[in-house]
């Protein structure tokens, strides 16, 4: 099942002319908040696709304010709820299941929204991130 929500689709691409150098790629996404690779072992419960109750520990690949994309081992089905608990805090978070990608050795990278926002649940503060660094001037390079 591929990306089938609209705020992760690329909406406008652009390429400089090419003079030998390097070009310089702009582009803009309508993404809720910045993505951050990051690598977390993490609880996560729910139910697999034969309906069973599972607890597991997981690891994220990506995270944002507003969910992350893990490996889970469990079969899950999409649009299932599953609930991840912070080990440094014990904090938990609902989530839905909104992307079921690939199959490896260490399980399906599962892509989670949180029903409520949660900034913070990650340790992680994406308003610094999000900030352009000083002499970049806002662009891409």
């Amino acid at each position: 099942m591929g990306n089938t929500r609209p705020e992760g689709q690329l909406t406008s691409f652009r390429v400089g002319p090419h003079d030998g150098r390097m070009n310089e790629t702009h582009y803009t996404t309508s993404r809720r908040s910045l993505r951050v690779f990051h690598k977390m072992r993490l609880q996560a419960q729910g139910r697999s696709q034969d309906g069973r109750k599972f607890r597991e520990i997981c690891e994220t690949l990506v995270v944002n304010a507003h969910g992350a994309l893990l490996m889970l081992r469990h079969e899950v089905d999409s649009s299932e709820m599953i609930v991840l608990v912070n080990p440094l805090t014990q904090e938990e978070q609902e989530c839905r299941i909104v992307f079921l990608g690939g199959s490896g050795e260490r399980g399906q990278r599962v892509g989670v929204e949180f029903l409520t926002p949660a900034p913070h649940f990650w340790g992680i503060d994406f308003d610094a991130r999000a900030l352009p660094q000083s002499g970049e001037g806002g662009q891409a390079h």
